[in-house]
């Protein structure tokens, strides 16, 4: 049995699909997104009303929310920008650092956050080791490139192999 570090706590096709009700009745205050291919696709910058409606909606029903990405600062920033929401860049994921970094800024104890992505090796092991609710997310598109599709094929075999 492949160790449970790799396995979300929740899965979803979207970010769209979460049923965010049921999170906060278990407790969850923060949400941490990752930005690229959960909120939108990794090479564009436009993004959706519904997905402009739903962070609203989300802060308004009294989630702290924030971004955690491990791409450079101009594009982070330029999401900040779009959601007024507070974003941390480099992060680094799945090391510590910038879990540590939200948590501080969030001010919540790792059992009041949810990481969502949609990377097992990134997100997922991120969440996981810090002892934070992790949901796993489908990509919004597909990358074509070796390192990715090798690692979208892992990812998929231990989701298969789930026991």
């Amino acid at each position: 049995m492949i160790n449970k570090i790799f396995y979300p706590d929740d899965y979803f096709p979207s970010i769209m699909d979460i049923d965010y009700s049921k999170i906060y009745k278990k407790g969850i205050r923060g949400l941490i997104f990752d930005i690229d291919n959960t909120i939108v696709p990794y090479n564009t910058y436009e993004i959706p009303d519904s997905v402009l409606d739903l962070f609203k909606n989300l802060t308004r029903e009294g989630f702290a929310v924030c971004f955690l990405s491990n791409n450079k600062k101009k594009r982070v920033s330029h999401f900040e920008q779009l959601f007024n929401i507070h974003g941390f860049h480099t992060a680094l994921k799945p090391t510590p650092f910038g879990i540590w970094r939200v948590i501080k800024y969030l001010n919540l104890p790792r059992n009041k956050l949810a990481i969502i992505g949609d990377q097992i090796f990134t997100d997922i092991i991120c969440g996981r080791t810090q002892k934070i609710y992790t949901i796993l997310v489908a990509p919004l598109v597909e990358r074509t490139d070796f390192i990715n599709k090798f690692k979208r094929s892992l990812e998929l075999n231990i989701l298969n192999n789930k026991k």
